[in-house]
């Protein structure tokens, strides 16, 4: 009787690793093979000796998934044509994709890299073949392991197991081993008839290719391309900004270049995220700014102005709703609160200046301070950079009190009150969005190097470098991580060599990033990856307290689920509760907080949100998209987002013990 390997009582994966040291040369036949699964085996592929024939062949299906099986079988257009040239290679550049894909996903480790290259160098020593079989889709599992031995030449393992660690030890199977001649036999056959069908091509280079193009490649990747992919994927939404909107052609060339990019670049977060900030120094046109991305929104959306503002402003802005054709409803701030709730909705754009001692007419202005609990000074070092800021600006709005408990740093508040210049200059972090500063570095280094622009956006996930740092107590020796989050937003990190995080400041670790375009590869940190992983995990973890179960309180599916909730308890008990149907709003409410919504749905929710749809409005959207089955990602076959890390950069003291 064969013996059965389930990777319950006994793993398929042992029983390889036993055999395959007493064999000479191996066929495989699976489904789908896992990359950085064949670390698991490569030891014993390593130790056969050269020559003709001592090698393992790797033969590796093309399965469809599920709904493309029952799209081809319930077709009404009748069967496809026969394999050809073009669909074959078009079928070898897609698998080729899809283990770029298996590369870039997930969190590397030291063991799959180390596994990744000895794959890759023993394709090229050819102890290793790979071929794709593309005449029909081919899911057999087939192991055939050969010896010099009269008695036991062939051991064939048969059942369900592909190529992978899951797959060989740990998710349950089901195989047997084959041990009786004619079988076996039969087995290398069929394996022989497929392996030199004319359908079977080799990709072993095609894999050789990918994995050193990927972040396990051999060759150094410069530090100042990781730095610019850094940049060129934090100004995505700047890029998209630039070419999703025009600007009104009333403002003529009055707005120069950095404005007009500016203008674009609010109008997306605008049109995306439901508000933005506009901020710049005093006199460089903020206002004039303001108005064009207002001008955008009522020529493309169709919207009305609210311009709230001081009393003193209001002329002025009559004249630039004149001047620029704005159909906007200016208000005094003093009158907000009388006159805001008589209002039907507007957009709105809020004229905030300073408050401060000049030109003050009251006796009295109250200024309050509050004292941070010891945990969150420790993580963002708040006295310490209010004191870097009262001594480096000073000006203004001074008071003889302690900002902090104990604080004897007197001449700080001195100087305040003393009206010394310069308290606008404010931190880096306060001066321009993220996705701009990155966008202008982005578009410097092109600019410089067009060659860039192609370079960099091929540069797959994952990948990473390092170089020479000159550590610091506040900038110490560690990594920088870089990822996208399961809500798609951006996110850096930077772990020190102990896996501490050192900062949550994004601008402060985009500058530590910075390099110039001849800085040096070294070697990494021999804990590199790990800090990665760690890294990953503090943003994951930081996101879920940040937005809990339905993502960010800006985003789609927490404002709907909110509001709908807010809707349900109000109307609970009452007629309009029945109007929905028995439960369909419950229903629908549960939905959004236990499944992610399909990006599409996210979409027009967010449009639905911005153009102020009402809640029983919003129930029926809601209810409606459920019906149709549009609402969110329930079955476990659809794809759902994950987090994801794109890139990596090592910063290594002079002298550190590496690699």
């Amino acid at each position: 009787m064969p013996r059965i390997f389930d990777n319950i009582e006994q793993q398929l994966l042992t029983a390889l690793c036993e055999t395959l040291p007493l064999s000479s040369n191996a066929d495989f036949c699976v489904g789908y093979f896992n990359l950085r699964g064949w670390k698991n085996l490569d030891s014993h592929i390593e130790s056969w000796s050269d020559g003709e024939g001592n090698c393992c062949r790797l033969l590796v299906g093309m399965q469809r998934l599920p709904q493309d099986e029952l799209r081809q079988a319930l077709s009404v257009a009748g069967e496809k044509p026969g394999m050809d040239n073009q669909a074959a290679l078009r079928l070898k550049k897609r698998l080729a994709e899809e283990f770029r894909d298996q590369l870039a996903t997930g969190i590397p480790t030291s063991e799959d890299e180390a596994g990744l290259r000895r794959l890759a160098a023993q394709i090229k020593d050819k102890k290793v073949v790979v071929k794709l079989f593309l005449r029909y889709p081919l899911h057999a599992k087939l192991y055939l392991l050969f010896r010099p031995d009269p008695v036991n030449p062939i051991t064939g393992f048969l059942g369900s197991s592909n190529l992978t660690f899951a797959g060989l030890s740990r998710q349950g199977e089901l195989n047997i081993d084959i041990l009786d001649h004619d079988a076996c036999n039969k087995l290398a056959k069929w394996f022989e008839d497929r392996w030199n069908d004319r359908w079977c091509i080799d990709i072993s280079e095609d894999l050789v290719k990918v994995i050193e193009e990927s972040w396990a490649r051999e060759d150094d990747i410069p530090p100042y391309h990781i730095y610019l992919k850094i940049a060129y994927h934090l100004a995505q939404e700047a890029r998209a900004g630039l070419s999703e909107f025009s600007i009104p052609r009333d403002f003529g060339k009055k707005l120069f270049d950095y404005q007009t990019a500016a203008v674009k670049i609010a109008a997306h977060h605008l049109n995306k995220r439901g508000g933005v900030m506009i901020g710049d120094v005093v006199g460089l046109e903020k206002t004039l700014m303001a108005t064009a991305v207002a001008r955008i929104f009522e020529d493309d959306y169709g919207l009305e102005t609210l311009v709230i503002c001081p009393k003193n402003l209001v002329t002025m802005w009559d004249d630039y709703c004149a001047e620029y054709r704005l159909r906007a409803k200016i208000i005094p701030i003093s009158q907000v609160q009388t006159k805001l709730p008589e209002l039907r909705r507007y957009r709105i754009i809020q004229r905030a200046g300073r408050v401060d001692r000049i030109g003050q007419k009251a006796e009295e202005i109250l200024c309050y301070s509050f004292l941070p609990a010891e945990g969150v000074e420790q993580i963002i070092r708040l006295r310490s950079r209010v004191r870097q800021r009262l001594r480096e600006n000073a000006e203004v709005v001074g008071t003889d009190e302690a900002f902090f408990e104990g604080d004897g740093d007197g001449q700080a508040i001195v100087d305040l009150y003393n009206e010394r210049s310069g308290i606008l200059d404010g931190d880096a972090d306060a001066e321009v969005d993220l996705a701009s500063y990155a966008y202008q570095i982005w578009k410097n280094a092109v600019d410089a190097g067009p060659s860039l622009r192609k370079i960099i956006p091929q540069l797959p996930s994952v990948v990473y470098s390092s170089r020479k740092h000159q550590p610091t107590v506040e900038r110490p020796e560690g990594v920088l991580i870089y990822m996208q989050t399961t809500d798609g937003h951006d996110a850096l990190a930077w772990m020190d060599k102990d896996g501490k995080s050192v900062t949550e400041s994004q601008f402060t670790i985009l500058k530590a990033a910075t390099c110039p375009a001849d800085t040096l590869a070294v070697p990494r940190l021999k804990n590199h990856h790990e800090l990665v992983g760690k890294g990953v995990a503090l943003i994951v973890s930081e996101e879920r307290s940040v937005g809990g179960q339905l993502g960010r309180p800006s985003g789609a599916r927490f404002r709907t689920y909110e509001r709908l909730k807010r809707f349900a308890d109000e109307i609970s008990g009452t007629i309009m509760e029945y109007q929905y149907g028995p439960d369909l709003l419950h229903k629908s409410i549960e939905d959004i907080y236990r499944f992610p919504l399909r990006q599409a749905t996210t979409d027009t929710l967010n449009r639905h949100l911005r153009s102020g749809i009402s809640d029983p409005a919003l129930a029926e959207l809601v209810i409606a998209l459920r019906e149709e089955d549009r609402l969110c990602i329930i079955h476990e076959d659809e794809e759902t987002r994950e987090p994801r890390l794109i890139c990596s950069m090592g910063l290594i003291a002079e002298g550190e013990v590496e690699e």
